[in-house]
This record gives C-alpha cells, sequence and structure tokens, in this order.
C-alpha cells in the first residue's frame, strides 16, 4: 500500500453480526453466506473465510469467477452459483464442485447434452421477472427432467423483491407454493427462500430449511438495528491545502470561492469509486465534518476546510452504518451501491 487511501473491514464485526442473525433465527439447517461483489465490496478471501467460522455452512455468488477464485482456497465448502452459468464453462463448475442455478427448460436441455453429474437449484420466478420459472408446468418437466438425469437436484428458490410490503412478500409465497404443488417438497434437500430482511421480518416457512444472509452480515439492513456493528470504513489523508481567495477549484471552474478559504486536496476520486454526484456531502477531518466541494477528480477531491486541517491529516471518507447510510440517501441510491462502488484499486486493511 503505496497511497495512504485504504478501507478497512472488521472481521470480528462481520462474525458478531452473523451470529447474531444465527443465534436469532436458529431453525434453519442452511445459512448461506451471500459473497457475491469481492463480498459487498469488502474484500477477499479474509472476508469469507470469516464468514464461513462464523456458522455459514454455504456460499452463494453471482458469477463462476467469484466461485472459482474461492475455490482456489477453499476445497470443501458448498457454493452456489446465482446467476446462470454460460454452457461453455459448465464442465468446469463440475470440475470444481460448483452448483448451478436452473432458471429455464432450454438451458436445462443444453446442460443434459453433457452429462456432467451437478448440484443444481431450481430458481422459480415468483413476481420479481428477474431469473426463474414462470409456470407450474415447466416446474414439472423441468423437475421430472432432472430426476431422469445424472443431475443432483439439491435445492430449489425464489428471491424476495421488496420485503417491507407485506402484501408483495405474501403473493410470493403463495406464488411459490403454486408452482411446487405437484412434488412433494420434502424430497427436496434444500428450500431458500428468504434474504436477509426476509430472515429477520417474517415467520419462518414450515418447508423453508434454508436463508440467505447478504446484506445483513455488514449491518446495513432496510431498517435500523442496534444489534449490528460496523464493518466498513474509508479513509485518504490531506495532501495538499490550497489558499484560494475569488477564484475557482477544480474542473470547469464547477466550485468558485467568494472571498479567502481553504481548500483541502484529498487523495482518493472517482476511479476509487467515490463518483462526482459526492460533491456536496461531508466527510470527517479530525471528528469534525467537513464538504466536498468542486469537481470529483479521477484520483482526488476537493474538501472546503478551516485551519484546525493540516497536510497529512487523516480522512474519513465513510465512516460507519450511519453515514453510509446518510451517504446512501445523499445520492438517491441503496447502501450497497455506496460500498460495493469502492473499487479494488483501494487496498481492503483487515482487523480483528
Amino acid at each position: 500500500m503505496y497511497r495512504n487511501t485504504y478501507a478497512e473491514v472488521n472481521l470480528t464485526n462481520i462474525k458478531h453480526n452473523i451470529k447474531k442473525i444465527i443465534n436469532t433465527y436458529s431453525d434453519y439447517d442452511y445459512y448461506f453466506g451471500v459473497v457475491k461483489a469481492w463480498c459487498y465490496g469488502h474484500g477477499d478471501i479474509n472476508v469469507v473465510k470469516a464468514v464461513i467460522k462464523a456458522g455459514c455452512n454455504y456460499l452463494a455468488v453471482a458469477t463462476l469467477d467469484e466461485a472459482l477464485e474461492i475455490r482456489g482456497e477453499i476445497e470443501d465448502i458448498p457454493i452456489l452459483c446465482l446467476e446462470i452459468v454460460p454452457l461453455d464453462y459448465i464442465k468446469i463448475c463440475a470440475d470444481n464442485k460448483i452448483t448451478i442455478t436452473i432458471s429455464d427448460v432450454d438451458y436445462l436441455k443444453k446442460v443434459l447434452l453433457m452429462e456432467c453429474g451437478l448440484k443444481v437449484h431450481i430458481k422459480l420466478n415468483t413476481g420479481m421477472n428477474r431469473l426463474g420459472i414462470n409456470s407450474r408446468d415447466e416446474f414439472n418437466l423441468i423437475y421430472q427432467m432432472i430426476k431422469d438425469s445424472n443431475l443432483v437436484l439439491e435445492g430449489i428458490y425464489t428471491h424476495i423483491y421488496d420485503a417491507l410490503d407485506e402484501l408483495t412478500t405474501n403473493q410470493q409465497y403463495k406464488k411459490f407454493e403454486e408452482l411446487i404443488a405437484d412434488i412433494d417438497l420434502t424430497n427436496i434437500p434444500i428450500v431458500h427462500i428468504g434474504a436477509s430482511d426476509v430472515t429477520m421480518r417474517y415467520p419462518k416457512l414450515s418447508y423453508c430449511n434454508g436463508c440467505r444472509l447478504g446484506i445483513c452480515m455488514y449491518g446495513l439492513m432496510s431498517e435500523k438495528s442496534s444489534d449490528f456493528l460496523p464493518t466498513f470504513s474509508l479513509y485518504s489523508e490531506v495532501i495538499q491545502i490550497n489558499e484560494v481567495e475569488d477564484d475557482i477549484v477544480g474542473y470547469n471552474g464547477a466550485y468558485r470561492v467568494n472571498g479567502k478559504k481553504l481548500i483541502a486536496v484529498v487523495s482518493i476520486g472517482y476511479a476509487d469509486g467515490i463518483s462526482k454526484k459526492n460533491t456536496g456531502r461531508y466527510v470527517y477531518i479530525n471528528d469534525r465534518q467537513y464538504k466536498i466541494v468542486g469537481n470529483i477528480c479521477m484520483d482526488m477531491l476537493f474538501v472546503l476546510i478551516d485551519e484546525k486541517v493540516k497536510v497529512g491529516d487523516k480522512v474519513v471518507v465513510i465512516k460507519d452504518i450511519e453515514h453510509i447510510r446518510y451517504i446512501a440517501d445523499y445520492l438517491d441510491t441503496i447502501t450497497y451501491e455506496v460500498i460495493c462502488s469502492i473499487g479494488r484499486r483501494v487496498p481492503r486493511v483487515y482487523i480483528e
């Protein structure tokens, strides 16, 4: 690390949050640690190992690349790809014991031609209209085709699109039950519907024995809770201070100083994941709030400061859970995007 810009990831707090969920909702057999998108921006295999150590006994990722990165370090943990794996790479899944998602009959027909003996989970579309099987007839066909093949049907799942809406969530439960009505669900080893907010807001369904833990591992659920600890902070430093009088600052002269003001140059920019939309929101320096001004550059940004700030002072660009929520509101987005946007150019420093 040759630039004093880095993200601090608290592995102890990640484990605390996971154990809190598992201890509170202890009647599941399978706890999927969703570690896609580089563990929601938190980083590498160190986070994955913490997730497993805290009690998750299955991992879920988006892509095969993510699965293989984990498999290169950990041989025995089961891994489910939530996205559709391109057919060219199905054999790689078989060779590396990666479970794949089946979400339509045409894809399944092509997978069956490979005779690969994979474990599969069937994805049902219950209302989100992203991935998944839409009709009872199609589900029954896929179910029978898998039973008659050398594939191993390990799981069935769906995804709730708005856990804060009880009406639509219950409608999705009903749709799920309608789609699988012709089979004995107890013959399926793993049934999982709930992600973080669903698991915490709704009673466990009698036929579900798995749940997916994603954003809750990092303390960033839709609703605030004092039971969860912060896991991610982002730091940089003041590398220069300019005294500017009746002049402009940065590209396009987007910020004009009236009178005399102090402007700190901070070593982080949009190439690190701090988009130009962050202009106007605050950071912390010496436990005081200061505002980002001017156009954010690729590698640097400007902060309006006072005489208390010195060159070399640490800048807290992202502080804690409440700061992440504030940033998400300011950017008109969600907490997930705030942390997932911080790129790999920013080193992750792990603390326990």
